[in-house]
């Protein structure tokens, strides 16, 4: 077994590392621990988790009721495949699932990232029409600062144009990347293109409520109200990747509720398991499984990732579920929204600063420019917090758990750096 020295000094010379130009950036932090909302470093430093691990540890670290849950199905079956056999805790989920999401959403399809959960999404919107006889619709409506993956499907339904995925828009696949109808002028710009191309979109894909890696970016419900009411004028899908706002980061357990409509695809992931395991969700409305339920084989979904319904991951979010169903979860997070609006209202003033907003357990302070991001990313880390800055935004999207206490340090530190840099 090696020291922290030895693995981390000769793990470097072999590891890639994601969204990060090598050459440049700074080494990364050695962990060796986490636990509710710190993380431990290999040299003593405890770190506030401003960011709960990308959104996905939305109990905190090491959840004693995950944990043990995890534990339980480690020692009957950690992994069976999924082909021809099933097991108790992914029907189990799936029913669950099921019962929680609104309207008939109720035939679940389990992959094992947010990105595989999009390609299957829209596999499932494009199929469906080939399979009653549509055969011409494979373009997808998708927003301007939008982002669902970094596969090449998922990145030709994000805003590569202006994303990270830039050097791949000359062999991606040209769907229709436009403006949310967030004012007259955007709502009849979509509606003219929609009628336009309605014989060829499959379907409308969109981050309900908030545009996460995009930049934390907020539309209103009202839009979510008015693209289901546009996919039901042109008969396109409506498809809400609730990858992020799933599981009560925006306030309500699934962002649509906040609209009161029924998407006719919902995918989730990173909170499905509390941040334990990888795990993702598909989960399709009545009609369009029955356009997949025929004699004829070639009609079936043709899709099954090798570690499809883990039953390890399955235990960790059934086990996440549990920790929701008396609903103070959600009454928490209403908490942590006002403490969040409280702790960065003074930065609005500050030079550099175009606005701060919060929703539900997500606090944002959009600047003007970030000139050097990892120095940024390195003074939060110089002052015990873990927050990544995306664009031009710094946000926090902490754990559901976390403490008035906590959440005051937090700001109170991005207050603290943007201050320093004036």
């Amino acid at each position: 077994m090696l020291d922290q020295r030895d693995w981390y000094t000769t793990g470097l010379d072999h590891i890639w590392l994601p969204y990060a130009q090598m050459k440049t950036a700074p080494a990364p932090l050695p962990v060796v621990r986490t636990q509710g909302t710190r993380i431990h470093l290999a040299d003593g430093r405890e770190l506030v988790d401003g960011i709960a691990s990308w959104w996905t540890a939305c109990h905190g670290y090491n959840h004693p009721h995950i944990r043990d849950a995890v534990q339980r199905q480690l020692e009957v079956m950690p992994h069976v495949m999924f082909g021809g056999i099933v097991h108790e805790q992914p029907l189990t989920l799936a029913r669950r699932l099921s019962e929680m999401l609104p309207g008939d959403l109720d035939r679940v399809f389990f992959t094992d990232s947010g990105s595989v959960s999009v390609e299957v999404a829209m596999k499932m919107a494009v199929q469906y029409w080939l399979n009653v006889g549509e055969k011409q619709r494979d373009t997808f409506v998708c927003f301007r600062g939008g982002y669902h993956g970094d596969t090449l499907g998922t990145m030709a339904v994000s805003d590569f144009e202006t994303g990270i995925h830039q050097k791949f828009g000359g062999i991606l696949h040209r769907h229709h990347c436009v403006a949310l109808p967030e004012s007259p002028e955007t709502d009849a710009a979509l509606v003219a293109l929609i009628g336009q191309h309605a014989d060829r979109i499959a379907g409308i894909i969109v981050e309900p409520l908030v545009q996460g890696a995009g930049g934390m970016r907020f539309h209103c419900p009202k839009v979510l109200w008015r693209l289901r009411e546009i996919a039901d004028s042109y008969g396109a899908l409506l498809i809400l990747d609730e990858i992020f706002t799933g599981f009560g980061r925006t306030g309500t357990m699934f962002a649509c509720e906040a609209a009161g409509i029924v998407p006719d695809i919902v995918t989730l992931s990173k909170a499905l398991t509390g941040g334990t395991l990888p795990l993702a969700a598909t989960v399709a409305r009545r009609r369009i499984f029955e356009s997949f339920w025929s004699d004829d084989p070639m009609a079936a979904l043709m899709h099954g990732p090798t570690y499809m319904a883990n039953a390890l991951a399955c235990a960790a979010a059934n086990a996440s579920l549990d920790l929701f169903e008396d609903g103070e979860r959600l009454r928490h997070v209403g908490r942590i929204e006002q403490w969040l609006a409280a702790g960065l209202s003074s930065c609005r003033d500050l030079p550099g600063v175009v606005d701060v907003r919060t929703r539900g357990a997500i606090g944002v302070v959009e600047l003007q420019r970030i000139d050097d991001l990892n120095a940024l990313r390195s003074a939060f880390v110089e002052k015990a917090a873990f927050i990544r800055p995306l664009g031009n935004a710094i946000y926090l999207a902490p754990a559901l758990t976390i403490g008035e206490e906590d959440v005051a340090f937090l700001t109170g530190v991005i207050g603290e750096v943007l201050r320093e840099r004036r």
